[in-house]
């Protein structure tokens, strides 16, 4: 349903731009995998991609993290090929840093062993910062502009279908939110007037079954 939306409503209001920039993605293997899972890494990585280049100061105050734990993590980040110094941007007292991609890509279905369960860490730690993305934003709702309110949805579809057509709807999904991505500017770059930084939070899964939450409860 967001899919067919989404493109509806850019092709009412504006005919599609050429595209604006290549989307950069990183493939971690499964010790970057587990580097990354750590959740104020995340959050470093995340903030970097969104505001740009920081030194460990700035993002140590906004995190409500210690200079030293946050150096250490920049660090890491570096180590495992997610960001870079930006030297150029620098001084002889403090180090600036910048992410080296737009996306992190990593698929854990047919992994096994130990590559499995970096994906599957790596997963939670992703769905648990989409969830304070999303209390923050609803925290925030109530300081919007009616229209940018209006932007702001929380909606669910169960769809019936075969293997093959989940893998068809989930593709078609993705396409069209990696084709706005690319269309449009870039999410660290300075905004025009009226624009803002606009998140779109996707997960699609087999529903699960209600039986297995039956066990989980007995178990607790």
């Amino acid at each position: 349903m967001f899919a067919v939306y989404f493109d509806d409503m850019i092709n009412k209001r504006q005919p599609k731009p050429a595209l604006k920039h290549d989307i950069a993605e990183i493939v971690p293997d499964t010790t970057a995998l587990k580097a990354l899972a750590h959740p104020e890494r995340l959050r470093m990585l995340g903030l970097l991609r969104v505001e740009g280049p920081a030194t460990s100061t700035s993002l140590a105050k906004r995190l409500g993290l210690n200079s030293g734990a946050t150096s250490y993590h920049l660090r890491k980040l570096a180590e495992h090929g997610f960001i870079e110094t930006a030297p150029e941007l620098g001084n002889n007292r403090e180090r600036w840093w910048r992410s080296k991609h737009d996306m992190t890509v990593f698929d854990a279905s047919e992994k096994s062993g130990d590559a499995l369960e970096a994906g599957l860490a790596m997963s939670q730690a992703v769905i648990s910062q989409h969830m304070e993305h999303i209390q923050r934003a609803l925290g925030q709702y109530r300081s919007l502009p009616t229209s940018w309110r209006k932007m702001s949805t929380a909606n669910d579809i169960v769809i019936p279908v075969t293997e093959d057509e989940a893998r068809e709807v989930s593709k078609a999904l993705m396409t069209t939110l990696r084709d706005a991505n690319a269309r449009y500017p870039r999410q660290d770059a300075p905004l025009p007037s009226g624009t803002r930084n606009f998140m779109i939070v996707l997960h699609t899964f087999p529903f699960p079954e209600l039986s297995s939450l039956a066990i989980d409860d007995n178990e607790q």
